[in-house]
């Protein structure tokens, strides 16, 4: 009879669910490879960057096996690194939230929380999406003319707040990788902005010709994705 079917099904097995019932068992990980050893098999699992797990066993008699997993659709970005988030104003940002969930936790963003709420975009930025966001920071705002905020927060300027916000917003999920030299994005407020990409940096070029630099890419949300921003984008209209 031959057995190492058997035994790479058990060894497999052992390497998955890490029984807690092995007495002897005994276990060395790091963040990518785990060791196990009991009942007289040792197995070595190794997960690889694209969700692959490699799983090697040897048993005391000599037997040996090799198996290969794939990752279980909807497996990637979460629990493969996304997950982990991206820190923000003090706060992390996990791909579990929304855009508005967690721009509301940045200390640097507390400026643009507050006027997405003032132009009642709340819901719009929690809806399934998905969008991708150029998020300018409190100093961007800070940037300014004095007194801008105050005023485009009020009631009569919520046209004008509205029309500024959905020009940092486009549709479709954008990675930092899938911005171009000279890519040009039509965004929720219906003009458009100029990807410009130097030195390794991505920048914006507005409708007025304003630059904003992409100071923090790639923060993954449930909804979209969301790119920090110095300067605020102004449209042309």
């Amino acid at each position: 009879m031959n057995t190492k079917p058997l035994f790479a099904a058990v060894a497999f097995a052992l390497a998955c669910t890490a029984p807690a019932f092995a007495q002897d068992m005994k276990t060395k990980s790091t963040d990518e490879k785990t060791k196990t050893t009991a009942d007289g098999m040792t197995t070595k699992t190794k997960m690889g960057d694209d969700g692959k797990m490699k799983v090697k066993g040897k048993s005391d008699a000599g037997d040996r096996m090799k198996a290969k997993t794939q990752p279980r659709k909807g497996d990637m970005g979460m629990g493969m690194g996304m997950d982990k988030g991206v820190m923000v104003g003090g706060a992390m940002m996990t791909a579990d939230k929304d855009i508005v969930d967690n721009a509301a936790g940045s200390a640097d963003h507390t400026t643009l929380v507050a006027a997405v709420k003032a132009a009642g975009l709340v819901e719009t930025l929690k809806s399934a999406g998905p969008f991708t966001v150029f998020a300018p920071t409190n100093a961007a705002f800070d940037k300014l003319p004095a007194g801008t905020v105050n005023s485009l927060v009020t009631p009569e300027m919520k046209p004008t707040l509205t029309k500024i916000l959905t020009y940092h917003v486009v549709p479709g999920r954008l990675m930092a990788a899938d911005l171009k030299n000279g890519q040009t994005l039509t965004t929720v407020e219906g003009e458009t902005l100029t990807v410009m990409v130097s030195g390794g940096k991505v920048m914006l070029k507005d409708a007025k010709g304003g630059m904003s630099t992409v100071t923090i890419p790639n923060v993954v949300s449930s909804n979209g994705i969301t790119h920090v921003v110095d300067t605020v984008l102004m449209p042309a209209k």
